[in-house]
């Protein structure tokens, strides 16, 4: 009787589970579908029986494909590192730990290419094509597009000299390769995904501040001191603000594309 209240209980929970996230896995176990598996994983009980089953199946999927793949086929990687965190985990959602970690590698490679480049590699060109934000609604809708009053500044921030250009980098290279909790200082990333170019801006006590300009579809790096902070921004006309203690390094995104 008590095997069968568990198990009762234990179905329950799943179903609950899984109608929670809005998903029906109610027939995963005939799946052969490698997508449909990862995602049961990535959402079932860590104590649901059908792990046991499913994890090693869509492992056997994966290599089956790895290994029946087309020269050139773009999944191959996907299937590997997917495959990898099954060896390492019970699924393939990528943990905070290893996302912070990738981000850092890949800023790492970004500004060492910047330092062996030299300036060439971000030289800026002023675009009078950013002297204005259009809001998707807004062109939808054929209203007056918003003046972009930072144009000035954006350029002037964007064009710095060689020499400033390279001590910024090795700033920021020593800060992504500083592990030490007790620095003074952090580095922040800001992605920017919107259609336009921004400035962000970071207030934190006294005369602490400190400006970033971000381009449209990319990205830029800062250290600044450990502390409290306002960060705050026009992101195509839109105001965005926001309260940050930094204490460990720090990505934040910022707006999405309108294509």
């Amino acid at each position: 009787m008590k095997k069968l209240v568990l198990l009762f209980t234990t179905l329950l929970f799943v179903s609950f589970s899984a109608q929670r996230q809005g998903k029906d896995y109610s027939n995963i176990l005939k799946s052969k579908n490698i997508y449909e598996i990862n995602a049961f994983l990535r959402d079932a009980h860590p104590d649901d029986p059908r792990r046991s089953v499913l994890k090693p199946r869509v492992m056997d999927f994966m290599k089956d494909y790895i290994k029946n793949a087309p020269p050139g086929d773009k999944k191959v990687r996907e299937m590997q590192e997917n495959l990898a965190r099954l060896r390492r985990g019970p699924s393939t959602k990528v943990s905070f730990e290893e996302m912070n970690a990738m981000i850092k590698q890949k800023q790492i490679l970004k500004y060492q290419k910047q330092l062996q480049v030299g300036q060439s590699a971000v030289v800026y060109t002023p675009s009078t094509a950013q002297n204005v934000y259009v809001t998707a609604s807004a062109a939808a809708k054929n209203t007056k597009v918003i003046a972009d009053t930072e144009a000035s500044e954006f350029n002037m921030l964007m064009g710095e000299n060689p020499v400033e250009h390279k001590n910024k980098t090795v700033k920021i290279l020593n800060s992504l390769f500083d592990n030490d909790p007790n620095s003074k200082e952090c580095i922040v990333m800001i992605e920017n995904k919107s259609d336009c170019n921004i400035i962000v801006r970071i207030e934190g006590v006294g005369n602490t501040k400190y400006r970033l300009p971000v381009p449209a579809h990319g990205d830029n790096s800062i250290v600044v001191q450990k502390g409290d902070y306002l960060f705050s921004s026009i992101v195509c006309g839109a105001q965005y603000a926001s309260q940050k203690t930094i204490q460990k390094p720090l990505m934040v995104a910022l707006g999405s594309s309108s294509k």
